[in-house]
Order: C-alpha cells, then sequence, then structure tokens
C-alpha cells in the first residue's frame, strides 16, 4: 500500500505544494479544503502536474466547523501523515476587535485540528505522524496579531500533549515567517522588501523552504515535539 497522507488546507499555497511533492513520490495524497468544489478541482490540477489519474483526491473538511469533521472524514480508513496548515487571516487589532473573525480562527486552528486528530486518531499508523501549522507571530507580535500570535502560540501546546497522548504516532509543528513566492505575498514587493530587511540570512523564505522542512519533520523518525522556526533569523 502506498503512503496515505491528509492536508488539510491543501488546496493553495504551501499545502497544494507539499501535496504535489507526496504525489510525485508516489504517495496517495487526500486534499481537503472549505469547498469541495475547489479542492476536487485542484487535485485533478495535480494529478495532471505529476501525470496520475489517481494520487491526489479532494474532500470538504471546513476547520472553522468542528461538528462536522465526522462525517468529512469518514471515508479515510488509515492514514499515515496528517498535516493541518489551514487558517483564517486575521488582522485584528484591540481599539477594533472583530469578535467574529478572531472567533473563527481560534476554533479553525485550535479545535478545528484537534478535532481532526481526535476522529482519524485510531486510524493512524503506529509510524505515523502529524504537522501543524504555527507562525512567526507567536514570537514576533505586531499590531493587530493579538488572535494570531495567540493561537500561533497555543500550537505549541498542541504539540506538547498530542505527542504524548498519540505516542508512539509523532507530532511536530513548523513556524514559517514571511513566505514569499506564497500566493498572500507574492506581488507584494513592499512588504517582501520590508521583510527581507530584517532577515538575518537576507533572503525571503521560499514555498519550497517550507516544504522541505515539512517534509524533514514528517518523515524524519527522530523528529517529535518539535517546534520548527524557518524564516531565515528575525533580526
Amino acid at each position: 500500500m502506498s503512503k496515505q497522507v491528509l492536508i488539510v488546507g491543501g488546496t493553495s499555497g504551501i499545502g497544494r505544494e507539499l501535496a504535489a511533492t507526496y504525489a510525485r513520490q508516489g504517495a496517495s495524497v487526500i486534499i481537503a479544503g472549505r469547498d469541495s468544489a475547489r479542492a476536487e478541482k485542484i487535485a485533478a490540477e495535480i494529478n495532471t502536474e505529476v501525470n496520475s489519474t489517481h494520487y491526489v483526491r479532494g474532500i470538504q473538511a471546513d476547520l472553522s466547523r468542528p461538528e462536522i469533521l465526522k462525517d468529512a472524514l469518514s471515508g479515510i480508513e488509515h492514514i499515515d501523515s496528517i498535516v493541518l496548515t489551514g487558517m483564517r487571516r486575521d488582522n485584528n487589532t484591540i481599539a477594533a476587535y472583530d469578535i467574529a473573525g478572531a472567533t473563527e480562527l481560534a476554533i479553525a486552528k485550535i479545535v478545528g485540528y484537534t478535532t481532526v486528530v481526535h476522529t482519524l486518531r485510531s486510524r493512524i499508523s503506529p509510524t505515523g505522524s502529524v504537522l501543524l501549522f504555527g507562525g512567526l507571530a507567536k514570537d514576533v507580535p505586531y499590531p493587530g496579531s493579538t488572535t494570531v500570535t495567540t493561537v500561533n502560540a497555543g500550537v505549541t501546546g498542541l504539540v506538547a500533549t498530542l505527542a504524548k497522548e498519540l505516542a508512539p504516532v509523532r507530532v511536530n509543528a513548523i513556524h514559517p515567517g514571511m513566505v514569499g513566492d506564497s500566493p498572500y505575498w507574492a506581488g507584494n514587493q513592499p512588504a517582501v522588501e520590508a521583510a527581507r530587511a530584517r532577515i538575518l540570512t537576507g533572503a525571503v523564505p521560499t514555498m519550497r523552504d517550507i516544504v522541505e522542512g515539512s517534509v524533514f519533520l514528517l518523515e524524519n523518525p527522530a523528529a517529535n515535539g518539535v517546534n520548527l522556526d524557518l524564516n531565515g533569523g528575525h533580526a
């Protein structure tokens, strides 16, 4: 049986790149997103890219609606690796606090991530792994980052508890900074250059950098309970 990988948030950006990487290696990949039609469309695109008709399939799984995840994931009988990269953008200041936006992000990234793992816990291979996505804001807050900073810091807590509860399944997290060629930042050259000035290497990380770090955490049998910061060194 080929390796089975689930990527929740795999319809764009880093998640999509990671799905394509595993598909090229011959893994069976399930990408999940809020919209089933989009997930199926992206899956078909990746299959075309890797010259396959079956490596990747798309399903609907909305992390901000954890109550539907049991049914959404019911078709998965066995899984080797789970990647939880789905998130919501939330530029939310205390002066103009958007309760609905903050609630959606907190539910998606804390309750949603945990619910996926809870739902699939008995179907994860004993040699399998779980990868959570956090972010640089856990250590470097900025005006409007209160919710983002809090939930990304919460990801480190999830790694600590899940690694113990799921053992021997490994659990790690990756915390990127700005990813210059990601769909959110590509084309915003002023912001990318401003970030470059704060990065010790002078090189803004790329999606390929984050994918390679993700594969390391997912595949290296000694990597467990790790929170890996990938930002080029933030000054």
